[in-house]
């Protein structure tokens, strides 16, 4: 009996879950589950008869033997977490699965995996992970035709499925609240028509473009981290543009840039008495000084809006005016923040996610100057069965069935950048709805 080991019960691993809880029987798989919450790891094992929930900590003693016992391990903890996993995985010759991205001490470990007949496949969830195998499947092709890469663009937005709800902002977390609080942070690189640019962060939502997809309308793009690592990864050394980025609804981005120029979205220090702060006195912490003019006003005057603004809108929207209490004891600006935006981005039970995925690729063909933009849109069934869940989890889960059934075998760490990987793998998922939707465009003289 092959034995699985799933670290992290959280809501990104629901689908995971619940696909090896369901192939468990018919394959002859055991599916242990663990969690630092017992409880939820019991809870998410649910009756299965091949499935059992566990306590588990990865800086405990008992750990690298547990870890010892699986054929296979998928690791869906904090990504600083995954090193140790990995490290004990490689020793002893254990396939490991994570949708987390790779890094130079876990890529170090590859000879070693290697050695001991084993593979560690990262990136393997939504963003990285559908993005790498779809557009390398199309970029992979166009070389294949004998045609010459310009441009590839790509971008990914985990949003709010359209509904009749009143929330302005089109959005609600279904990501770590963390992650976006935090987006944008760090080095922000591209290339753009044979030039290398970079955005810094007080100006990152300020640059964004447009894009339109096909029954679903217009949305708003950013520049998403460091584009350049990927030339090697996708082989487009040379390439005119290269650039990704992360998807919101129209109007999001220059809302959000309002907290950026307070700074309320620092990370580096701890604000004083936390624990007494309303929303209000959050907002105003930032502002001058002035006893006669009231919050908003300030406000709007130090950020050059209208009172009566679709930005001020947004922001009274998610009670940041309020006199409710922050209800933390302590915090930095971002983790201040959070908290408040948690208490109206939080997605209710009856609400519904959206994954959006768009790539676009020019190329020469012949001397004949051609575009393909391709797009996928994957809509969340309720609160739990959300489409984040099942874009990061269900990747995971059917490499993890082409590994367990023999259909899949490769050494070494790797990302699935590699025909060999996506290839199988975007087969499968197509049998779960995620597939792409590509259109030849009209390339303008």
């Amino acid at each position: 009996m092959q034995k699985v080991l799933i670290l992290g019960a959280g809501r990104s691993a629901s689908t995971l879950i619940q696909f090896m809880l369901e192939h468990a029987e018919v394959y002859g798989w055991y599916v242990t589950i663990g969690d630092i919450d017992e409880a939820l790891a019991v809870e998410k094992a649910g009756s299965c008869k091949n499935a059992n929930g566990i306590k588990f900590n990865i800086k405990s003693i008992e750990s690298t033997e547990i870890i010892k016992e699986n054929n296979l391990v998928i690791s869906m903890l904090p990504a600083m977490l995954h090193l140790d996993v990995a490290k004990v995985c490689a020793a002893n010759g254990i396939n490991m699965l994570t949708a987390s991205y790779v890094t130079p001490e876990i890529k170090a470990l590859s000879e070693s995996f290697e050695k001991n007949n084993a593979c560690l496949i990262m990136e393997m969830g939504l963003d990285p992970g559908i993005d790498h195998m779809s557009a390398m499947q199309i970029l992979d092709r166009i070389r294949g035709e004998g045609s010459t890469l310009n441009s590839f663009e790509t971008f990914t937005g985990g949003l709010l499925a359209p509904s009749n709800n009143d929330n302005p902002w089109e959005y609600k977390f279904t990501w770590n609240p963390r992650n976006v609080v935090m987006a944008g942070q760090g080095n922000v690189k591209f290339i753009q028509e044979g030039a290398y640019k970079y955005i810094p962060y007080q100006k990152l939502f300020k640059r964004t473009e447009i894009i339109y997809i096909p029954e679903y309308g217009y949305f708003e793009g950013y520049a998403n981290r460091d584009s350049l690592k990927y030339l090697e990864a996708y082989k487009l050394q040379g390439i005119k543009t290269l650039y990704r980025g992360t998807l919101r609804r129209p109007g999001f981005c220059k809302a959000w840039d309002v907290f950026v120029q307070l700074g309320a979205t620092d990370d580096s220090y701890e604000m004083e008495d936390v624990a007494a702060m309303t929303h209000r006195q959050f907002i105003n912490s930032f502002l001058s000084y002035n006893p006669y003019d009231s919050v908003e006003l300030k406000l709007a005057h130090y950020m050059n809006l209208e009172l009566d603004s679709e930005i001020m809108y947004k922001l009274k929207w998610l009670g940041m005016f309020s006199d409710e209490p922050v209800g933390l004891e302590k915090g930095t600006p971002a983790q201040v923040l959070e908290q408040i935006l948690k208490k109206k981005w939080t997605i209710q039970s009856n609400e519904q996610d959206m994954i959006v995925m768009w790539h676009k690729f020019k190329f020469v063909q012949e001397n004949e100057e051609k575009e393909i933009q391709s797009h996928m849109v994957i809509k969340g069934t309720d609160a739990t069965n959300t489409a984040m869940s099942k874009t990061v989890g269900l990747p995971l889960a059917v490499t993890a069935k082409l590994i367990l059934n023999g259909k899949l075998k490769i050494n070494g760490v790797k990302i699935p950048t590699e025909k060999e990987i996506y290839e199988p793998v975007l087969s499968e998922l197509e049998a779960y709805g995620i597939t792409f939707v590509e259109h030849e465009m009209e390339v303008s003289a």
